[in-house]
């Protein structure tokens, strides 16, 4: 071993137990438990290093939980910076100050097609050093032209653009070992579109490049919150198209009012119903399980204050249920082997 890594041409070579690429994983906790169950499988998870991409329909939300992402990466280093790439313009300074976000740490950079954003991207990493604290978000990938298809449209053509799909899989096949390397999540906000077919699926845009790059895909969909007739708000559907961590085809919630905005409690509810740390003993109502008969009665909309909730979250048994119920396995992948003994002692027992 000494000797591979002592002939090995890159300097970042070393014994896999002591790589600092598997063992030292950074971790961005966000506000929003169930958020943090999204991205890690762990109520005390979040954001790791890596591609991430938040998909969906218009008006979904996608920018919005980029933002969230945003928040808890400067909250967590007094010296990070984000780098934001801008094609769409939806996020203009009022939205940032809403989630409280610092507007001066943050590098706006507006982007008109694939190979700018391509061509700048890879120059700013390649100049950024493990260490540095920054975060990248584009807003969004979904529209971006390409070089071609802007050129033709100069020159008059109306001849279909064949480079997109490739451009998009270059740029993520060229970032995406930088982001592991230099330890930097990146954000990427993208549109989907509906397969055809007889039982039609939401597909993620941009073509297969984003799919094998990506650590963690995530499809919104939406619900709307009613009050009688009236709409109140709506609750985003976090379903996990492809994870490093969490089992796909999982589906959080994550509730947004017109009037207070993001419940930091959402999703947490259907969530301890299942695991049966809090039941219903009557239609609408809610009783913390572990207090027994003397738990008070809770409508919906109360249990969201964490003097409902703490108590909850800082039990052991619910947040191991929600890593045995989130989470992708780590134990052993092989099957246990079945020796010559055992099958002698199997006939015997016979």
């Amino acid at each position: 071993m000494d000797k591979l890594q002592k002939n090995s041409t890159i300097k970042e070579s070393n014994v896999l137990s002591k790589s600092k690429f598997f063992n030292t994983k950074d971790l961005i906790q966000t506000s929003v438990p169930a958020l943090n169950v999204a991205l890690s499988g762990r109520l005390d998870g979040g954001l790791t290093p890596g591609l991430t991409v938040f998909a969906g329909p218009s008006k979904h939300f996608k920018t919005a939980f980029a933002m969230l992402m945003i928040k808890a990466y400067l909250d967590k280093y007094d010296d990070a910076v984000v780098l934001f790439y801008d094609s769409e313009f939806g996020a203009p300074q009022g939205y940032f100050d809403s989630f409280g976000i610092d507007t001066d740490r943050i590098m706006h950079t507006p982007i008109t097609d694939i190979e700018q954003l391509k061509h700048d991207m890879m120059s700013q990493l390649n100049n950024i050093e493990r260490g540095d604290h920054v975060i990248i978000v584009v807003d969004s990938v979904g529209n971006l032209a390409s070089k071609k298809e802007v050129d033709d449209a100069l020159d008059g053509k109306s001849v279909a653009d064949m480079t997109r799909a490739k451009q998009m899989k270059s740029l993520f096949r060229m970032i995406t070992p930088h982001l592991t390397l230099k330890d930097i999540p990146a954000v990427v906000v993208n549109h989907t579109y509906m397969e055809i077919g007889m039982f039609p699926k939401a597909v993620v845009s941009g073509g297969t490049g984003i799919y094998y790059s990506a650590d963690n895909i995530y499809i919104i969909g939406r619900q709307q919150e009613k009050t009688g007739t009236d709409i109140t708000g709506y609750n985003f559907i976090i379903n996990v198209e492809k994870s490093r961590y969490v089992r796909e085809k999982s589906k959080i919630p994550v509730e947004v009012s017109f009037e207070g905005g993001i419940s930091k409690w959402s999703g947490l509810l259907d969530m301890a119903m299942e695991s049966g740390h809090v039941v219903k003993p009557k239609v609408g109502w809610y009783q913390i399980a572990a207090n027994g008969a003397d738990s008070k009665n809770y409508r919906a909309k109360e249990t969201y204050n964490k003097d409902f909730w703490l108590p909850i979250l800082s039990d052991k048994t619910f947040t191991d249920w929600i890593e045995s119920r989130y989470l992708i396995s780590s134990g052993s992948i092989m099957q246990e082997e079945v020796s010559d003994e055992d099958i002698a002692e199997a006939y015997n027992d016979e």
